[in-house]
Protein backbone atom coordinates (compact mmCIF):
# COMPACT_ATOMS: atom_id res chain seq x y z
CA UNK A 1 0.00 0.00 0.00
CA UNK A 2 1.88 3.14 -1.02
CA UNK A 3 0.86 5.15 2.67
CA UNK A 4 1.91 2.17 4.92
CA UNK A 5 4.82 4.01 6.19
CA UNK A 6 4.31 2.86 9.44
CA UNK A 7 4.49 -0.65 10.51
CA UNK A 8 1.86 -2.29 12.65
CA UNK A 9 4.76 -3.47 15.87
CA UNK A 10 5.26 0.65 16.14
CA UNK A 11 3.66 0.09 19.39
CA UNK A 12 1.97 -2.20 22.01
CA UNK A 13 -0.61 0.50 22.53
CA UNK A 14 -3.73 0.83 20.54
CA UNK A 15 -4.64 4.25 21.48
CA UNK A 16 -2.53 7.19 19.51
CA UNK A 17 -2.89 9.22 22.57
CA UNK A 18 -0.49 6.78 24.25
CA UNK A 19 1.73 5.99 20.91
CA UNK A 20 2.35 9.90 20.73
CA UNK A 21 3.25 9.75 24.41
CA UNK A 22 5.38 7.14 24.40
CA UNK A 23 7.04 8.90 21.65
CA UNK A 24 7.77 11.57 23.76
CA UNK A 25 5.93 14.47 21.37
CA UNK A 26 2.86 15.37 23.60
CA UNK A 27 3.70 18.61 25.61
CA UNK A 28 0.37 19.82 26.46
CA UNK A 29 -3.52 19.21 26.52
CA UNK A 30 -6.38 21.66 27.52
CA UNK A 31 -8.46 18.26 28.83
CA UNK A 32 -5.95 15.30 29.19
CA UNK A 33 -7.87 12.57 29.74
CA UNK A 34 -11.61 13.67 28.13
CA UNK A 35 -8.17 14.05 24.24
CA UNK A 36 -7.06 10.49 25.80
CA UNK A 37 -11.32 9.30 25.74
CA UNK A 38 -11.98 10.87 22.99
CA UNK A 39 -9.09 9.52 20.71
CA UNK A 40 -9.80 5.81 22.44
CA UNK A 41 -13.63 5.80 21.47
CA UNK A 42 -14.15 8.20 18.50
CA UNK A 43 -12.73 8.48 15.06
CA UNK A 44 -12.43 12.09 15.19
CA UNK A 45 -11.69 14.72 12.47
CA UNK A 46 -7.94 16.54 13.89
CA UNK A 47 -6.27 19.89 12.35
CA UNK A 48 -2.83 21.36 12.21
CA UNK A 49 -2.11 24.23 9.88
CA UNK A 50 0.88 25.43 7.97
CA UNK A 51 1.31 29.05 7.12
CA UNK A 52 3.08 28.86 3.17
CA UNK A 53 6.25 31.17 4.61
CA UNK A 54 7.92 29.33 1.97
CA UNK A 55 7.78 27.01 -1.49
CA UNK A 56 8.59 24.13 0.40
CA UNK A 57 8.32 22.19 4.03
CA UNK A 58 11.17 21.95 6.14
CA UNK A 59 12.45 19.21 8.73
CA UNK A 60 10.64 21.86 11.02
CA UNK A 61 7.34 20.92 9.83
CA UNK A 62 7.90 17.10 9.14
CA UNK A 63 7.70 16.31 12.95
CA UNK A 64 3.60 17.65 12.42
CA UNK A 65 3.44 15.25 9.13
CA UNK A 66 4.80 12.33 11.05
CA UNK A 67 2.00 13.07 13.85
CA UNK A 68 -0.52 13.67 11.04
CA UNK A 69 0.67 9.92 10.00
CA UNK A 70 0.23 8.67 13.58
CA UNK A 71 -3.25 9.93 13.50
CA UNK A 72 -4.31 8.82 9.92
CA UNK A 73 -2.94 5.12 10.78
CA UNK A 74 -5.01 4.81 14.15
CA UNK A 75 -8.25 5.81 11.96
CA UNK A 76 -8.75 9.18 12.62
CA UNK A 77 -9.07 12.14 10.03
CA UNK A 78 -6.36 14.33 9.28
CA UNK A 79 -7.15 18.03 8.30
CA UNK A 80 -4.55 19.97 6.60
CA UNK A 81 -4.82 23.44 6.77
CA UNK A 82 -3.22 25.87 4.17
CA UNK A 83 -3.09 28.89 5.58
CA UNK A 84 -3.59 30.96 2.67
CA UNK A 85 -5.71 33.45 4.52
CA UNK A 86 -3.44 33.56 7.77
CA UNK A 87 -0.26 33.51 5.52
CA UNK A 88 -1.21 37.10 4.64
CA UNK A 89 -0.69 38.51 8.18
CA UNK A 90 2.23 35.89 9.05
CA UNK A 91 2.22 34.61 12.90
CA UNK A 92 4.60 36.22 15.17
CA UNK A 93 4.47 33.46 17.65
CA UNK A 94 8.24 33.18 19.32
CA UNK A 95 9.45 36.13 16.44
CA UNK A 96 11.77 39.04 17.14
CA UNK A 97 10.62 40.48 13.66
CA UNK A 98 7.80 40.65 11.57
CA UNK A 99 7.19 38.56 8.51
CA UNK A 100 7.69 39.67 4.91
CA UNK A 101 4.19 40.52 3.29
CA UNK A 102 4.04 37.90 0.48
CA UNK A 103 1.67 38.26 -2.56
CA UNK A 104 -1.71 36.78 -3.10
CA UNK A 105 -0.17 34.72 -6.00
CA UNK A 106 2.85 33.84 -3.84
CA UNK A 107 0.79 32.78 -1.21
CA UNK A 108 -1.42 30.32 -3.73
CA UNK A 109 1.74 28.91 -5.23
CA UNK A 110 3.20 27.85 -1.51
CA UNK A 111 -0.20 26.29 -0.54
CA UNK A 112 -0.38 24.25 -3.85
CA UNK A 113 3.56 23.00 -3.32
CA UNK A 114 2.94 22.63 0.18
CA UNK A 115 -0.54 20.30 -1.04
CA UNK A 116 2.32 18.32 -3.50
CA UNK A 117 4.56 17.20 -0.55
CA UNK A 118 1.14 16.15 1.64
CA UNK A 119 0.35 13.99 -0.95
CA UNK A 120 3.48 12.59 -0.41
CA UNK A 121 2.84 11.13 3.21
CA UNK A 122 -0.63 11.19 3.37
CA UNK A 123 -3.70 9.73 1.93
CA UNK A 124 -6.29 12.30 0.54
CA UNK A 125 -9.90 12.17 -0.28
CA UNK A 126 -9.60 14.17 -3.36
CA UNK A 127 -13.23 14.81 -4.24
CA UNK A 128 -14.42 16.13 0.01
CA UNK A 129 -14.07 20.26 -0.63
CA UNK A 130 -15.51 22.49 1.76
CA UNK A 131 -18.38 25.26 -0.20
CA UNK A 132 -19.46 28.52 0.71
CA UNK A 133 -18.70 30.81 3.64
CA UNK A 134 -19.42 34.34 2.34
CA UNK A 135 -18.63 36.47 6.09
CA UNK A 136 -19.24 36.05 9.77
CA UNK A 137 -22.67 35.14 9.72
CA UNK A 138 -22.62 32.84 6.82
CA UNK A 139 -21.66 28.57 7.61
CA UNK A 140 -20.13 26.77 4.84
CA UNK A 141 -20.28 22.79 4.94
CA UNK A 142 -18.60 20.13 3.69
CA UNK A 143 -19.81 18.32 -0.03
CA UNK A 144 -19.68 15.20 1.74
CA UNK A 145 -18.16 13.00 4.50
CA UNK A 146 -14.51 12.51 3.92
CA UNK A 147 -13.95 8.54 3.18
CA UNK A 148 -13.18 7.15 6.23
CA UNK A 149 -9.45 6.93 7.09
CA UNK A 150 -8.61 9.82 4.45
CA UNK A 151 -7.38 13.46 5.19
CA UNK A 152 -8.82 16.34 3.62
CA UNK A 153 -7.73 19.61 2.66
CA UNK A 154 -8.63 22.83 2.58
CA UNK A 155 -7.84 26.53 2.67
CA UNK A 156 -8.41 29.02 5.15
CA UNK A 157 -8.32 31.71 2.42
CA UNK A 158 -12.11 30.33 1.32
CA UNK A 159 -13.37 32.06 4.68
CA UNK A 160 -10.81 34.68 6.05
CA UNK A 161 -10.56 36.34 2.55
CA UNK A 162 -14.39 37.60 2.37
CA UNK A 163 -14.58 39.08 5.78
CA UNK A 164 -16.14 42.38 6.67
CA UNK A 165 -13.37 43.80 8.96
CA UNK A 166 -16.38 45.72 11.07
CA UNK A 167 -18.36 42.82 11.12
CA UNK A 168 -15.26 40.27 12.23
CA UNK A 169 -14.11 42.79 14.90
CA UNK A 170 -18.03 43.20 16.39
CA UNK A 171 -18.59 39.54 16.07
CA UNK A 172 -15.26 37.92 17.04
CA UNK A 173 -12.98 41.03 18.26
CA UNK A 174 -15.50 41.55 21.23
CA UNK A 175 -15.02 38.24 22.52
CA UNK A 176 -11.12 38.75 22.75
CA UNK A 177 -9.81 40.79 25.94
CA UNK A 178 -6.46 42.82 25.26
CA UNK A 179 -4.87 42.38 27.72
CA UNK A 180 -4.92 38.80 28.26
CA UNK A 181 -3.68 38.53 24.66
CA UNK A 182 -0.69 40.50 25.83
CA UNK A 183 0.28 38.13 28.71
CA UNK A 184 0.26 35.07 25.73
CA UNK A 185 3.44 33.98 25.71
CA UNK A 186 3.88 34.17 21.72
CA UNK A 187 4.32 37.91 21.56
CA UNK A 188 6.55 38.06 24.95
CA UNK A 189 9.35 38.08 22.84
CA UNK A 190 7.95 41.23 20.42
CA UNK A 191 6.74 43.07 22.99
CA UNK A 192 10.10 43.13 24.60
CA UNK A 193 11.88 44.41 21.40
CA UNK A 194 12.28 47.51 20.03
CA UNK A 195 9.80 47.89 17.72
CA UNK A 196 7.48 46.06 19.50
CA UNK A 197 4.41 44.14 18.17
CA UNK A 198 1.82 45.62 15.71
CA UNK A 199 -1.84 46.03 15.18
CA UNK A 200 -1.66 43.73 12.22
CA UNK A 201 0.25 41.13 13.89
CA UNK A 202 -2.25 41.24 16.85
CA UNK A 203 -5.34 40.11 15.08
CA UNK A 204 -3.52 36.89 14.09
CA UNK A 205 -4.54 35.54 17.03
CA UNK A 206 -8.08 36.01 16.40
CA UNK A 207 -8.04 34.62 12.86
CA UNK A 208 -6.23 31.54 14.16
CA UNK A 209 -8.89 30.94 16.80
CA UNK A 210 -12.00 32.01 14.17
CA UNK A 211 -10.52 28.96 11.74
CA UNK A 212 -10.92 26.51 14.85
CA UNK A 213 -14.74 27.74 15.21
CA UNK A 214 -15.12 27.62 11.46
CA UNK A 215 -14.35 23.63 11.20
CA UNK A 216 -15.73 23.17 14.10
CA UNK A 217 -18.60 24.42 13.60
CA UNK A 218 -19.15 23.72 9.63
CA UNK A 219 -17.61 20.05 9.79
CA UNK A 220 -16.90 19.36 13.07
CA UNK A 221 -13.36 19.62 13.98
CA UNK A 222 -12.49 18.26 17.61
CA UNK A 223 -8.87 19.17 18.44
CA UNK A 224 -6.30 21.69 16.86
CA UNK A 225 -2.43 20.38 17.22
CA UNK A 226 0.47 22.19 17.11
CA UNK A 227 4.09 23.01 17.77
CA UNK A 228 4.32 23.95 21.39
CA UNK A 229 4.46 27.92 20.56
CA UNK A 230 0.89 27.24 19.20
CA UNK A 231 -0.67 27.06 22.65
CA UNK A 232 -1.69 30.79 23.07
CA UNK A 233 -3.68 30.41 19.73
CA UNK A 234 -5.09 27.66 20.15
CA UNK A 235 -6.71 28.37 23.96
CA UNK A 236 -8.20 31.32 21.89
CA UNK A 237 -10.00 28.89 19.01
CA UNK A 238 -11.35 27.00 21.94
CA UNK A 239 -12.71 29.31 24.52
CA UNK A 240 -13.87 30.64 21.04
CA UNK A 241 -15.28 27.85 20.07
CA UNK A 242 -17.09 27.46 23.16
CA UNK A 243 -18.70 31.03 23.49
CA UNK A 244 -19.97 31.10 19.46
CA UNK A 245 -20.97 27.96 18.53
CA UNK A 246 -21.27 26.09 22.15
CA UNK A 247 -19.81 23.14 21.11
CA UNK A 248 -16.54 21.84 23.18
CA UNK A 249 -13.20 21.20 21.50
CA UNK A 250 -9.83 20.56 22.71
CA UNK A 251 -5.95 21.31 21.91
CA UNK A 252 -3.00 19.65 22.27
CA UNK A 253 0.83 20.78 21.62
CA UNK A 254 4.05 18.95 20.62
CA UNK A 255 7.83 19.60 21.86
CA UNK A 256 9.18 21.37 19.04
CA UNK A 257 12.19 19.68 17.60
CA UNK A 258 14.95 21.14 19.36
CA UNK A 259 18.30 19.17 20.60
CA UNK A 260 20.22 18.19 23.55
CA UNK A 261 21.49 22.19 23.80
CA UNK A 262 17.98 23.75 23.22
CA UNK A 263 18.37 24.79 19.67
CA UNK A 264 15.38 24.23 17.24
CA UNK A 265 17.38 21.19 15.02
CA UNK A 266 17.07 21.57 11.34
CA UNK A 267 19.36 24.20 10.92
CA UNK A 268 22.07 23.79 8.23
CA UNK A 269 25.08 26.26 7.24
CA UNK A 270 22.96 26.95 3.51
CA UNK A 271 19.68 27.52 5.99
CA UNK A 272 17.17 25.63 6.68
CA UNK A 273 16.89 21.30 5.85
CA UNK A 274 14.20 21.46 3.35
CA UNK A 275 12.05 18.37 2.17
CA UNK A 276 12.67 18.86 -1.30
CA UNK A 277 15.51 17.49 -2.93
CA UNK A 278 16.20 20.44 -5.24
CA UNK A 279 16.77 22.48 -2.18
CA UNK A 280 18.46 19.94 0.37
CA UNK A 281 20.25 17.23 -1.74
CA UNK A 282 19.57 13.37 -0.39
CA UNK A 283 22.88 13.19 0.66
CA UNK A 284 22.90 16.65 2.24
CA UNK A 285 20.20 15.62 4.29
CA UNK A 286 21.08 11.85 5.07
CA UNK A 287 24.27 13.44 6.37
CA UNK A 288 22.64 15.74 8.55
CA UNK A 289 21.16 12.98 10.79
CA UNK A 290 24.33 11.03 10.67
CA UNK A 291 26.14 13.77 12.22
CA UNK A 292 23.77 14.99 14.95
CA UNK A 293 25.31 14.64 19.03
CA UNK A 294 25.14 11.21 20.71
CA UNK A 295 22.61 12.86 23.32
CA UNK A 296 20.39 13.47 20.34
CA UNK A 297 19.80 9.97 18.61
CA UNK A 298 17.53 9.02 21.23
CA UNK A 299 15.25 12.20 20.41
CA UNK A 300 15.60 11.89 16.94
CA UNK A 301 15.18 7.77 16.96
CA UNK A 302 11.49 8.34 18.48
CA UNK A 303 10.18 11.11 16.76
CA UNK A 304 11.74 11.41 13.26
CA UNK A 305 11.41 6.96 12.65
CA UNK A 306 8.76 4.60 13.39
CA UNK A 307 11.22 1.85 14.13
CA UNK A 308 9.59 0.14 17.75
CA UNK A 309 10.48 1.37 20.91
CA UNK A 310 12.44 -1.21 21.86
CA UNK A 311 14.92 -1.25 18.74
CA UNK A 312 14.92 3.08 19.74
CA UNK A 313 16.41 2.39 23.24
CA UNK A 314 18.68 -0.46 22.12
CA UNK A 315 20.53 1.63 19.15
CA UNK A 316 20.65 4.95 21.52
CA UNK A 317 22.27 3.00 24.31
CA UNK A 318 24.98 1.97 22.40
CA UNK A 319 27.98 4.02 23.33
CA UNK A 320 31.54 4.62 22.29
CA UNK A 321 32.01 4.20 18.31
CA UNK A 322 29.10 2.27 18.19
CA UNK A 323 26.80 4.77 18.64
CA UNK A 324 27.77 5.50 14.85
CA UNK A 325 25.97 2.81 13.66
CA UNK A 326 22.78 4.21 15.81
CA UNK A 327 22.97 7.29 13.59
CA UNK A 328 23.54 5.92 10.46
CA UNK A 329 20.48 3.72 10.85
CA UNK A 330 18.59 6.87 12.19
CA UNK A 331 20.01 9.00 8.84
CA UNK A 332 19.19 5.94 6.71
CA UNK A 333 15.18 5.86 8.24
CA UNK A 334 14.57 9.36 7.98
CA UNK A 335 16.13 9.62 4.48
CA UNK A 336 13.84 6.85 3.34
CA UNK A 337 11.04 8.25 4.75
CA UNK A 338 11.48 11.64 2.49
CA UNK A 339 13.04 10.82 -0.22
CA UNK A 340 12.43 7.18 -0.62
CA UNK A 341 14.53 3.76 -0.43
CA UNK A 342 16.46 4.68 -3.17
CA UNK A 343 17.95 7.68 -2.62
CA UNK A 344 18.45 6.38 0.94
CA UNK A 345 20.55 3.80 0.01
CA UNK A 346 22.66 6.18 -2.56
CA UNK A 347 23.30 8.21 0.08
CA UNK A 348 24.26 5.53 2.57
CA UNK A 349 26.74 4.21 -0.07
CA UNK A 350 28.39 8.15 -0.67
CA UNK A 351 28.44 8.17 3.42
CA UNK A 352 30.45 5.23 3.45
CA UNK A 353 32.48 5.60 0.43
CA UNK A 354 33.50 9.40 1.84
CA UNK A 355 34.12 8.18 5.38
CA UNK A 356 35.76 4.52 5.36
CA UNK A 357 36.45 3.87 1.88
CA UNK A 358 34.32 1.74 1.14
CA UNK A 359 30.79 2.12 -0.93
CA UNK A 360 30.00 3.54 -3.97
CA UNK A 361 32.22 7.15 -4.43
CA UNK A 362 29.64 7.96 -7.16
CA UNK A 363 27.09 8.92 -4.78
CA UNK A 364 28.79 11.91 -2.99
CA UNK A 365 27.54 14.78 -3.95
CA UNK A 366 29.08 15.85 -7.39
CA UNK A 367 29.61 19.45 -9.45
CA UNK A 368 30.37 19.64 -13.08
CA UNK A 369 32.95 22.55 -13.65
CA UNK A 370 34.40 23.81 -17.05
CA UNK A 371 37.66 22.07 -17.58
CA UNK A 372 39.27 25.12 -19.06
CA UNK A 373 38.70 26.83 -15.36
CA UNK A 374 41.89 24.29 -14.12
CA UNK A 375 43.99 24.42 -16.55
CA UNK A 376 47.38 26.82 -16.82
CA UNK A 377 47.08 28.77 -13.26
CA UNK A 378 44.01 26.62 -12.30
CA UNK A 379 41.79 27.96 -9.56
CA UNK A 380 42.59 29.64 -5.74
CA UNK A 381 41.47 27.04 -3.33
CA UNK A 382 40.30 29.56 -1.48
CA UNK A 383 37.63 30.85 -3.97
CA UNK A 384 36.87 26.87 -5.00
CA UNK A 385 35.99 25.62 -1.67
CA UNK A 386 33.69 28.55 -1.09
CA UNK A 387 31.94 28.76 -4.22
CA UNK A 388 31.42 25.43 -3.49
CA UNK A 389 29.48 25.79 -0.21
CA UNK A 390 32.13 24.46 1.94
CA UNK A 391 32.76 27.72 3.79
CA UNK A 392 30.15 30.93 3.96
CA UNK A 393 33.67 33.38 3.02
CA UNK A 394 37.23 33.62 2.56
CA UNK A 395 38.25 34.34 5.59
CA UNK A 396 36.45 30.72 7.08
CA UNK A 397 38.68 29.25 3.92
CA UNK A 398 41.92 30.42 5.18
CA UNK A 399 41.31 29.58 8.37
CA UNK A 400 40.26 25.74 8.15
CA UNK A 401 43.51 25.91 5.78
CA UNK A 402 45.17 27.07 9.04
CA UNK A 403 43.74 24.67 11.56
CA UNK A 404 44.52 21.68 8.82
CA UNK A 405 41.07 21.27 7.81
CA UNK A 406 41.19 20.82 4.38
CA UNK A 407 42.19 17.71 2.05
CA UNK A 408 41.99 17.66 -2.02
CA UNK A 409 42.86 14.45 -3.67
CA UNK A 410 43.56 13.05 -0.30
CA UNK A 411 46.46 15.72 0.32
CA UNK A 412 46.09 18.24 3.85
CA UNK A 413 46.13 21.45 1.71
CA UNK A 414 48.71 23.92 3.79
CA UNK A 415 49.31 26.43 1.33
CA UNK A 416 46.07 29.09 1.67
CA UNK A 417 47.32 30.63 -1.69
CA UNK A 418 47.53 26.85 -3.70
CA UNK A 419 45.58 26.99 -6.92
CA UNK A 420 43.85 24.23 -8.08
CA UNK A 421 45.13 22.61 -11.11
CA UNK A 422 43.95 20.25 -14.25
CA UNK A 423 47.13 17.96 -12.81
CA UNK A 424 45.21 17.10 -9.95
CA UNK A 425 41.99 15.72 -11.60
CA UNK A 426 42.16 12.25 -11.40
CA UNK A 427 39.93 10.58 -14.54
CA UNK A 428 38.19 13.61 -14.75
CA UNK A 429 37.79 14.01 -10.81
CA UNK A 430 38.70 15.68 -7.76
CA UNK A 431 37.48 15.04 -4.11
CA UNK A 432 37.74 18.45 -1.61
CA UNK A 433 36.65 17.14 1.87
CA UNK A 434 36.85 19.59 4.95
CA UNK A 435 36.55 18.64 7.75
CA UNK A 436 35.39 15.02 8.63
CA UNK A 437 31.89 15.56 8.05
CA UNK A 438 31.66 17.98 4.24
CA UNK A 439 32.80 16.38 0.82
CA UNK A 440 32.43 17.73 -3.01
CA UNK A 441 33.29 15.70 -5.89
CA UNK A 442 34.43 18.01 -8.68
CA UNK A 443 34.24 16.61 -12.49
CA UNK A 444 35.43 18.03 -15.44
Amino acid sequence: MKFDFIPDNVSKHDNVYDVLKERGFIEQSTDEEKVRELLQNEKVKFYIGFDPTADCLHVGHFMQVIIMMYMQKFGHTPVVLLGGGTGMVGDPSGRTDMRQIMTVETIEHNCNQFKKLFDRFLDFDEEWEYVGNEGVFVPGHENKKPEPGKAIAVNNARWLRPLNYIDFLREIGSLFNVNTMLRAECFKQRMEREGGLTMFELNYMLMQSYDFMVMARDFDVKIQFGGNDQWSNIIGGVDLTRKKVGKEVFGMTFSLLTNSEGNKMGKTAKGALWLNPEKTSPYEFFQYWRNVADADVNKCLRMLTFLPMEEVERLSSLEGAEINKAKEILAYEVTKLVHGEEEARKALDGARAAFAGGGDMANIPTVKMDRSRFEGEGVGIVTLIKELGLVPSNSEGFRTIEQGGLTVGGQKVTDKKMNVTIDMFEDGKLLIQKGKKKFQMIQI
